[in-house]
């Protein structure tokens, strides 16, 4: 799909993958507005062209005032998700077990409110016209994670692979409002989530690289996310970017 002259919504735009992100699709010559707990601060050219919303998207009222605004500069033909938030902890360690909280925390934001901001950006989408063949494109944030279950990290992995597990649900969902559904699963990129870690446990991350041994660079994550966009067979999956990385023990992406 062409989206230049549409209007993205990215959510988790204001830092690391999602600011990739808007910076890659204003290149593009969309409009980006950004739903997110922090401001953004996006300084260049690009800065005219993305309107920031604060909101969480796991509230119906924030993600309906984001797509609001999206919609007063244009036709909403893509969606994407990069919120998230990581809780390493055991499943049961000296202290006693997980606390049932933090699991559900974790699963509310990375899945429960990607399925709300899905389901609200496609109903929106649903009633444009289609262009070459389709109405929209709507991508969430995985992890590789998701299918390498490190440990430590029960509630991360629950929802990053309920991600991947809804993708091609979702897609056959919304075939016939021709709309896409796709899951971007990152491996260890730089990220303020990623630079968060201890240096052991980033050194025992990157471990498991392969080639190139190095971490990803955000913009390398926003050009797939741009590919995705364009390419309209790519639906229903999810696609890893990980430089042939598998996680074990402690990592984390």
């Amino acid at each position: 799909m062409d989206i230049t002259h549409s209007v993205v919504l990215v959510a988790g735009g204001a830092s690391g993958l999602g600011l990739a992100v808007v910076r890659r699709l204003t290149e593009l010559g969309t409009t980006a507005v950004v739903l997110d707990t922090q401001a953004i601060d996006l300084d260049g050219a690009a800065g005219d062209r993305v309107h920031y919303v604060p909101g969480d998207i796991c509230d119906e009222q924030d993600v309906t005032a984001a797509l609001n605004r999206a919609e007063a500069f244009g036709e909403l033909r893509a969606s994407v998700n990069c919120a998230g938030i990581d809780r390493v902890g055991l499943t049961l360690d000296r202290s006693g077990p997980l606390p049932l909280e933090q699991f559900a925390d974790v699963v509310r934001v990375n899945l429960v409110g990607a399925f709300n901001l899905m389901r609200l950006a496609a109903h929106r989408m649903a009633d444009l016209e289609p262009v070459a063949g389709e109405r929209g494109v709507i991508i969430n944030t995985g992890s590789i994670a998701g299918f390498d279950a490190p440990s430590g990290m029960a509630a991360y992995v629950a929802s990053k692979s309920g991600l991947a597990g809804m993708t091609l649900t979702a897609a056959r969902d919304l075939a016939p409002t021709l709309i896409r559904v796709v899951t971007v699963a990152p491996g260890m990129f730089d990220t303020p989530m990623f630079g968060r870690l201890p240096e052991f446990a980033q050194r025992k991350a990157l471990s498991g690289a392969q080639h190139p041994y190095r971490l990803g660079a955000p913009t390398e994550f926003a050009d797939l996310v741009a590919h995705v966009i364009q390419n309209p067979m790519i639906n229903g999956e999810t696609i890893r970017i990980d430089g042939a990385a598998r996680l074990g023990g402690h990592a984390h992406s």
